[in-house]
């Protein structure tokens, strides 16, 4: 399979949801390989597949045989990823202090 390149930067991974992006670039990261996260993602819609919505995982080109091995071999299962995105709590985040609102009254 070809991967598509980038100014000098190869893809070895892409997916349509920001948390699978940063969990490939957060393990590649844990395993020594400089990743970065490019995003071309249309935000005026709230899509998940399809060009309007990839979001890619790049590497220099002398890391991409051992990027594709870290991920390959450490892919998450549907099951982990269903479980890591449900254990997301949006309740446990704190709210914003009053009067940091930006609105110009003080608190």
């Amino acid at each position: 399979m070809t991967q598509a390149r980038f100014d000098g930067w190869v893809s070895v991974f892409d997916s349509g949801t920001d948390y699978e992006a940063e969990m490939a670039r957060d393990r590649l990261t844990d395993s020594g390989i400089h990743a970065v996260i490019m995003a071309k993602k249309d935000s005026s819609f709230k899509l998940t597949h399809g060009a309007l919505s990839r979001i890619y995982i790049l590497v220099a080109p002398q890391f991409e045989v051992q990027a594709n091995t870290v991920l390959q071999s450490d892919a998450f299962t549907t099951e982990e990823l269903t479980e890591i995105a449900l254990s997301t709590d949006p309740e446990a985040v704190e709210p914003p202090l009053s009067g940091a609102s930006g609105n110009g009254e003080a608190g």
